[in-house]
């Protein structure tokens, strides 16, 4: 059975700094990849970032890009996201996300929530 559990999330002020990691269990020799996505009150799930399981491609979202950082630990089973330089549009529940294809993400974690805020 897999499982993804995020921790990191917290409160931050504008300009702060929080790492995200998300550890995974079960049979993860079989994906492809994973990725980190967030959800604002009011708003739909948008996508923030994902990593190549195997190869390690990143690719970010425009209003990220230059600020954070998604990189994995293969040994650990564990993906990270450096998240600097935070503004108050980055508050979000984050969620961390694993796909074995290469269409939607098939496993989701419970999400951390993350405010920035003076």
């Amino acid at each position: 059975q897999v499982q993804l559990v995020e921790s990191g999330g917290g409160l931050v002020q504008p300009g702060g700094s929080l790492r995200l990691s998300c550890a995974a269990s079960g049979r993860t020799s079989s994906w492809s990849g994973m990725g980190w996505f967030r959800q604002a009150p009011g708003k739909g799930r948008e996508f923030v970032a994902s990593i190549g399981w195997s190869i390690g491609f990143t690719n970010y979202a425009d209003s990220v890009k230059g600020r954070f950082t998604i990189s994995r630990d293969n040994a650990k089973n564990t993906v990270f996201l450096q998240m600097n330089s935070l503004k108050p549009e980055d508050t979000a529940v984050y969620y961390c996300g694993a796909k074995v294809g290469s269409g939607p993400y098939d496993y989701w974690g419970q999400g951390t929530q993350v405010t920035v805020s003076a």
